[in-house]
């Protein structure tokens, strides 16, 4: 069942995350991975007699090259014996296997038991397994033929049954994960390809800018991170709901950077809204193709149905992360995200909108609203930007109460005024508070009224009625009011309320943030009196209109 969710930002709820984690995240395996940090970015599985002089140290010094730190076993194990703790331990703390299967890989137990772990890890932490198949084909490594027939009759007069079907079914499901098949290619090109293919793009580490100051954003998410934690083989999609200049893309941008390394790719599409304005779905569809590579799409697409199979062909078996920021439009959705079946087992999709509707269309598994700052993290956030620290000078204490019990506890207020007001008089900042009691900074106006402005006529009408004359007003009682003005009231507020410009209390009053209160009536406002369809400011201006013998009619 689908929840909408108002998130707990109390300062102690760090005190709690590992239960909270504890509990949703279900088994011992799934609870690591969410803790895991990874020590190393890459292990090399190999079999030395092979290959360690040649490719494989050919492979670990071009991934040094490029910074990752990777783990390769100098050792060469004499038969008989065990595999070393810390080898276990290098396994499971790097994010990428790569293994070299060469004629000789399957011969050595010790190479066998590695891979049994590795393909462990990737059942239990979520690890990316990447084969190479040097000079052996992937069939034989698949069914054990050729070479790896007469490998496995030895195994099989040497070591227990149940051992020997382990290693088996460890060999067939890493064959069915073919990342290059050297062949007869040139050496040093192909570890380039493949690095370029397969490892770049899994280990960008340069996290999203997340805030200036992220002042309670970390309790913000927690409940986000440890729902996406849990039910590891579903694909888990979730929304992120609320009005402009709440924090929801502030909240997305610190999930990303937090549980992106979990994912075998991972992508952030920001602001869809303006980019599908601009260049249209195809576009987009390429862009979420590009971040997940992270690089250029080589893709051909023509259109939007041949991008939704191009989405589902590219993605369908990788476990990924990918956050569509600002939706708009039901077909922005439909045209990148549109079934859980296009993505892999595990992945997880995020959303954040202003227009519940389109959370509901998509049947998103659960819903989180980003809740208004509390006067404590108000006051942080407003003085980390008007004055660089985390508390007001004592002179401007007062001063600053009052910006924050303007702002409504909207981080993009706080923003603005904070940085706005920096280093001004007392006098400057009296003078503002007085300006502030009309209309909105126009920075702030501007980030409002992108939902205003996606309303009908007849929506834009209620939302400007309610703002100016009906909060507080029983939600019945108006819906009466204005369908005797011939309005069909019911499903215009309803689209206000899932817009999320107009709440409802537990009076069943309705309700908006101030600050939308305040664009509404400053929309009002706009023109001269005469001209306009709302008069409920100033006395004077009523007087004068309804005094004017030349206005005839109001809109």
């Amino acid at each position: 069942m689908k929840q909408v969710v108002q998130l707990n930002f109390c300062h102690f709820l760090v005190v709690i995350r590992a239960a909270a984690e504890f509990k949703l995240m279900g088994s011992r395996a799934a609870r690591e991975a969410s803790s895991m940090q990874w020590k190393y970015h890459i292990f090399l599985s190999f079999r030395g007699e092979d290959t360690r002089k040649g490719f494989t140290s050919h492979l670990h010094k071009a991934l040094e090259s490029k910074g990752y730190d990777v783990f390769m076993d100098e050792d060469d194990l004499q038969v008989g014996q065990v595999i070393k703790p810390e080898l276990l331990q290098a396994i499971e703390k790097s994010k990428i296997s790569v293994i070299v299967f060469s004629t000789r890989y399957a011969d050595s137990s010790w190479c066998l038991d590695e891979l049994v772990k590795i393909m462990e890890c990737k059942r239990t932490l979520n690890q990316i397994v990447l084969p190479i198949f040097y000079k052996v084909d992937p069939s034989d490594v698949r069914k054990q033929t050729g070479t790896l027939a007469s490998d496995f009759q030895k195994h099989t007069i040497r070591h227990k049954d149940e051992v020997v079907k382990e290693w088996r079914k460890a060999l067939t499901e890493a064959a069915d994960l073919c990342a290059g098949v050297l062949e007869d290619r040139n050496e040093a090109k192909f570890i380039e390809a493949f690095i370029e293919n397969n490892i770049v793009g899994r280990l960008s580490t340069t996290p999203l800018p997340v805030a200036a100051y992220p002042v309670g954003v970390d309790s913000r998410v927690l409940d986000m991170i440890s729902y996406l934690g849990g039910r590891s083989q579903d694909v888990v999609m979730i929304g992120i709901w609320g009005m402009g200049g709440l924090g929801k893309t502030t909240a997305a941008k610190a999930i990303y950077n937090r549980i992106k390394d979990k994912f075998e790719a991972h992508g952030f599409l920001g602001d869809i809204r303006d980019t599908a304005n601009r260049h249209g779905l195809v576009y987009l569809q390429k862009l979420l193709l590009a971040e997940i590579n992270k690089k250029p799409t080589k893709f051909h697409i023509s259109c939007v149905d041949g991008g939704m199979g191009m989405i589902k062909k590219e993605l369908g078996r990788k476990r990924v992360l990918v956050i569509i920021d600002d939706v708009d439009d039901k077909e922005q959705l439909e045209a990148i995200v549109g079934n859980r079946d296009w993505f892999g087992s595990g992945s997880r999709i995020i959303i954040t909108t202003r227009d519940k509707r389109f959370l509901d269309v998509l049947h998103v598994n659960k819903t989180f609203t980003v809740p208004e700052m509390n006067p404590d993290e108000g006051l942080e956030l407003f003085c980390r930007h008007a004055f660089q620290k985390g508390c007001p000078n004592k002179r401007y204490l007062e001063l600053s109460k009052k910006v924050v019990f303007y702002s409504g506890g909207l981080p993009l207020a706080l923003k603005v005024l904070g940085s706005f007001l920096v280093e001004r008089t007392i006098a400057e900042w009296e003078s503002q508070l007085e300006e502030l009691e009309g209309i909105p900074p126009k920075d702030i106006l501007e980030k409002l009224r992108i939902s205003y402005d996606g309303l009908d006529h007849i929506e834009k009408c209620i939302f400007l009625d309610i703002s100016c004359f009906f909060i507080g007003i029983n939600k019945d009682q108006v819906r009466k009011i204005l369908d005797g003005c011939g309005f069909k009231a019911e499903i215009k507020i309803s689209v206000l309320l899932q817009k999320c410009l107009v709440t409802v209390n537990e009076e069943n009053q309705l309700t908006m943030h101030d600050l939308l209160r305040d664009m509404g009536r400053a929309i009002c406002q706009e023109g001269d009196p005469e001209d306009r369809s709302r008069l409920w400011l100033s006395p004077e201006d009523l007087t004068d209109v309804l005094e004017d013998k030349s206005v005839s009619t109001f809109q």
